[in-house]
């Protein structure tokens, strides 16, 4: 059992190693794609684009919204590649975060030159 902050860095080690080898200007999908194949190596579950029900009121939306990857139902991971991330970007995050009641959010923009400054931690009462 993985507590977020372990998962934290596995994550961003992760990341590392995909902007390593690939730096900026792939399509986001891309690198969601090359980050689950290397994060099913490591044998820690995770889902990919999942479905995140909403419920407002008397009104049932089976997707409200779809997260990038979830972390073994504990860290939701949004994945970037674009020029800059916007206030929205890091609120969108919270809004999954609250809508989860996962602790830790990762908003990750793999279109900059150097990862560590393209890696954001974004957290719900942890």
């Amino acid at each position: 059992m993985y507590t977020e902050n372990e998962l934290s860095k596995l994550i961003v080690d992760v990341c590392f190693r995909i902007h390593k080898q690939y730096g900026p200007g792939l399509l986001e999908s891309v690198y969601e794609e090359i980050f689950c194949y290397e994060w099913q190596k490591i044998g820690i579950p995770f889902s990919r684009q999942q479905a995140i029900p909403l419920i407002h009121e008397e009104i049932k939306m089976d997707v409200g919204f779809r997260a990038d990857v979830i972390v073994d139902n504990k860290v939701i991971v949004e994945l970037k590649s674009i020029e800059a991330l916007a206030p929205v970007h890091y609120k969108q995050v919270q809004t999954y975060l609250k809508l989860t009641h996962c602790k830790l959010g990762l908003l990750i923009n793999f279109n900059i030159s150097l990862i560590k400054d393209g890696i954001h931690r974004i957290v719900n009462n942890l």
